[in-house]
């Protein structure tokens, strides 16, 4: 029986490729992008990043997937079956050595938090909001590496950093998205691409969540991967089920004062389910106060790659504002997260799932900060010293010394 092609969807006229300039690395204003494209269509922008180097090596992506605590994994595809086998790391350095020149992709998670020149890369993305941004994701692939064809629930910056790499997307809404039974990876069934690409260095594709792409490497490459925090509901639903029902009391419970004979001992009633909706008031009639305090916990600790540890050797509080005040900062933890909500008049700073009383100024300074020095430490009032001085004994925030500089 013949198989009808399937439709395509009414193809949008905004361009799905646009180049970067000096003024606009988005091609585009943030906010003509964001109105227009985010969450909403893919964009290929090209020489996005023409002006920045790769802040990263193969060799050191290599290393950092030997390390205990990364997150890295190994994804080789035989071609002939069109099979993909997933390895976990960390790799013995040997392994490296025994793999082919061909078809085979490493990918490492948080790479943002091993290296700082990574980190950096996120300053270019101020445009959007800091908590919403998840890791960086790096991955070197030799020619015909791919993780295969697949789609994300969330956004996704995919930037070139070193060689080429082909790009396939599919922007067809009624793209079917069922997955191969028995894979290792949630790769699709069916694929069958719309657009296609090849990215060079510097050049950016952006995804929005559910959009079919598939990646393969031409040479060998790196690709670094931005992608968001998108918890799902059902994740969202369950965390704030379990903070309300920590603070419920046990005498709350099912009550029926106003039971009458029942006309089916095995009915549910309409005036059960209405006693039940009654029972489940507090859990309906939360304020955007107490939303806001939850809602700051969770997107801080959520997906969550490591948790800070103070050193062994802590400076009391004085000894801290002694270095503060000779030129010493004040430095937040690669792992560590933050962001801050308004609670009345205050704020409260959220870091790591925690929350901390500050003045409105003081959370948007620590917030915000890379680093405090001297002068951001006098600036914050009493209570927001509190706060940070209980962030450096959880290891959130760590002092570091003034360099000293050298003599000539």
């Amino acid at each position: 029986m013949a198989i009808a092609p399937r439709k395509r969807a009414a193809i949008s006229t905004l361009p799905i490729e646009v180049q970067a300039s000096a003024k606009h690395r988005l091609g585009m204003a943030p906010a003509v992008f964001l109105r227009d494209y985010w969450q909403k269509r893919p964009l290929l922008i090209r020489g996005a990043f023409a002006d920045v180097a790769c802040p990263i090596t193969p060799e050191d992506l290599a290393g950092l997937a030997c390390e205990d605590g990364a997150l890295s994994r190994l994804v080789l595809h035989d071609r002939r079956k069109d099979h993909y086998a997933l390895e976990t790391g960390p790799f013995p350095e040997a392994r490296f050595a025994s793999l082919s020149e061909r078809d085979w992709t490493l990918l490492v998670q948080d790479v943002d938090k091993w290296d700082a020149d990574v980190a950096a890369l996120k300053q270019h993305y101020g445009f959007l909001p800091r908590w919403r941004i998840d890791d960086i994701m790096i991955s070197y692939a030799v020619p015909g590496g791919s993780v295969g064809p697949h789609v994300d629930q969330y956004d996704v910056f995919l930037m070139q950093g070193l060689g080429e790499r082909r790009w396939q997307i599919d922007v067809d809404p009624a793209a079917p998205k069922t997955f191969r039974e028995g894979a290792q990876l949630r790769l699709l069934q069916q694929f069958t691409p719309s657009h296609d690409w090849v990215l060079g260095p510097g050049d950016v594709l952006y995804l929005p969540p559910g959009v079919p792409h598939h990646g393969v490497a031409e040479t060998p490459c790196l690709t670094l991967s931005l992608g968001m925090r998108a918890p799902s509901v059902n994740e969202l639903v369950t965390d704030l089920a379990d903070e309300l029902g920590a603070q419920l009391s046990e005498e709350l419970r099912y009550v029926d004062p106003d039971l009458a004979p029942a006309r089916d001992v095995a009915e549910i009633d309409a005036a059960a389910l209405a006693r039940v909706r009654q029972a489940l008031a507090p859990l309906l009639a939360m304020d955007d106060a107490a939303l806001g305090r939850w809602f700051g916990r969770f997107i801080t600790a959520y997906r969550n790659a490591g948790t800070p540890q103070p050193g062994p050797r802590l400076p009391s509080r004085a000894k801290l504002e002694e270095t503060l005040a000779a030129g010493g900062q004040l430095g937040w933890h690669p792992f560590s997260r933050s962001a801050w909500a308004r609670q009345g008049r205050g704020a409260l700073l959220f870091v790591h799932g925690e929350a901390h009383p500050c003045s409105l100024a003081g959370a948007k300074r620590l917030a915000r900060s890379d680093a405090l020095d001297g002068s951001d430490w006098a600036a914050l009032k009493p209570q927001d010293r509190d706060s940070a001085w209980a962030l450096v004994q959880a290891g959130h925030l760590i002092l570091q010394p003034a360099r000293k500089s050298r003599a000539r």
